[in-house]
């Protein structure tokens, strides 16, 4: 499994030397010059040989401990201002699977702890059920303050952290990456599509695989699309090769 094809083509060049000026100014217009054509299906944009994904520098002999202490008491956006604790993220250091929501909650920004609203006790349930538990995987968010009323996170605040979000999966290097909803698959896959035209999919991101789905808030609101996030999560599992507990009500 892997990301969309995206081929390149091109516009073929004349194969004749023109023996006029006119015709070698007509040869000129018709020189070979890529185009990308991307398949009806395909979502993201065409990138360069150098991955989008990859463009962000790996730090040499980082780890999360010097991540956090990078991170400080961080003040760099307005997020801060609003903020009882930051909420860097949890679970096992050297985790095969990761989680990566939007921003943290009420009771996350109390706790300072991700997922552990109503919508983390169903992320619970569904990381039980794929025969895991939550110290066997890893849950961040792309944001690590809470926004105001729980709205989505600005550009720029997106832009100040996500960073640190990137340093953190560089140096769990995990097999699988879930994003969980729209702000954290956008993050990651530099798109604005919205995720219901690519979950599901696996795509190859710095090093891993990384596949989207709908957010636990999202089910809780919608509790008729969890399936549709089960079968997502057995994606998952077949490439963990990970053998089911039972599906999550």
């Amino acid at each position: 499994m892997g990301k969309r094809s995206v081929k390149p083509t091109a516009v073929t060049a004349q194969t004749a030397v023109p023996a006029t000026p006119r015709a070698m100014a007509a040869a000129a217009s018709a020189t070979t010059i890529p185009l990308a054509r991307v398949s009806p299906t395909s979502v993201l944009p065409v990138v360069p040989v150098t991955s989008l994904f990859d463009a962000i520098d790996r730090v040499e002999g980082d780890t999360l401990e010097i991540i956090r202490e990078n991170l400080g008491e961080c003040t760099r956006c307005r997020l801060h201002k609003g903020r009882n604790k930051i909420v860097f993220g949890v679970g096992n250091p050297r985790a095969e699977l990761v989680f990566v929501g939007e921003g943290p909650g009420h009771d996350e920004d109390v706790q300072g702890l991700p997922f552990v609203g109503r919508a983390g006790k169903l992320l619970t349930q569904m990381i039980e059920a794929m025969g895991l538990t939550r110290e066997d995987v890893y849950i961040c968010n792309v944001v690590k303050c809470r926004p105001p009323e729980n709205r989505k996170p600005e550009d720029d605040e997106v832009a100040m952290c996500s960073p640190y979000l990137y340093r953190q999966l560089d140096v769990i290097g995990p097999k699988a990456i879930v994003c969980l909803g729209g702000v954290a698959a956008q993050t990651l896959l530099k798109t604005k599509d919205p995720i219901a035209r690519f979950r599901g999919t696996w795509f190859d991101f710095r090093n891993t695989k990384l596949l989207a789905t709908y957010h636990p808030a999202y089910l809780l609101r919608n509790p008729n699309a969890k399936g549709e996030v089960w079968k997502d999560l057995q994606k998952v599992m077949a490439l963990l090769g990970l053998k089911a507990k039972k599906s999550p009500r």
